[in-house]
């Protein structure tokens, strides 16, 4: 666990000092980091797509299935609502639309392989080199969140260490699920980073936390197949 806290602690410092360096930059400057934010992101998830291999089958299911799970039970609704939230609670003296960063920002350091992947490593053999690794990727990242995104990417980090949280404390239960499923998580992965790379840059608008049940649903035809 304490590799997960790190993390959410790295984010929590980053997107502080990117959120003070916002103070600072012009709309012009904004912009230009989102849509650099934007092009990694989707550049990431084309190479992460790439590596399903023979899997693309079992990857198409699963995000039909998982787009369907996913508006049926409204889940980017509910992660909006609760950016809504803070932003309230936190006041409109906050820089920055604190619900888009803490989505954005959320889905950004969840999705990716390196936090199923560090997680399971740390919960079954004590190995935390790969969640310190993406503790400091996120962290840097964080700052260009913050400085365009607001300090809504701060909220994230609590985000990271429940989830990083909860799958490390389950890596020895599922150990065998996420290994058998490990190109398929990450295709499934990259593609919704692909998606979430497409609505940044402002190409079409896409929900894609209504996409996130597409991981747990290629998972279980991972173990089936």
């Amino acid at each position: 666990m304490i590799a997960t806290v790190v993390n959410a602690a790295a984010i929590a410092v980053g997107a502080i000092l990117g959120w003070k360096a916002g103070i600072l930059l012009s709309e012009k400057m904004s912009r230009t980091l989102v849509t650099v934010m934007a092009i990694v992101v989707l550049a990431l998830g084309i190479e992460m797509m790439l590596q399903g291999g023979d899997y693309f089958l079992q990857v198409i299911i699963s995000l039909v299935i998982g787009a369907l799970v996913g508006d049926l039970l409204d889940i980017a609704g509910f992660v909006e609502r609760i950016g809504a939230r803070l932003q309230q609670t936190a006041g409109s003296r906050l820089q920055g639309d604190l619900a888009r960063g803490f989505v954005n920002a959320t889905l950004v350091y969840c999705i990716g392989p390196m936090a199923i992947i560090g997680a399971m490593e740390a919960g079954l053999n004590g190995n935390y080199e790969i969640l310190l690794a993406k503790a400091a990727i996120d962290g840097v990242t964080a700052i260009a969140f913050a400085s365009t995104q607001g300090l809504g990417v701060l909220f994230s980090g609590g985000a990271v260490l429940i989830y990083q949280g909860l799958l490390t404390l389950g890596a020895k239960y599922l150990a065998d699920v996420l290994a058998l499923a490990g190109p398929q998580l990450t295709a499934t992965g990259g593609i919704l980073l692909m998606a979430l790379g497409i609505k940044m840059l402002e190409i079409k608008p896409v929900s894609v936390a209504n996409l996130l049940p597409a991981l747990p649903v290629v998972a279980l035809l991972a173990l089936i197949f």
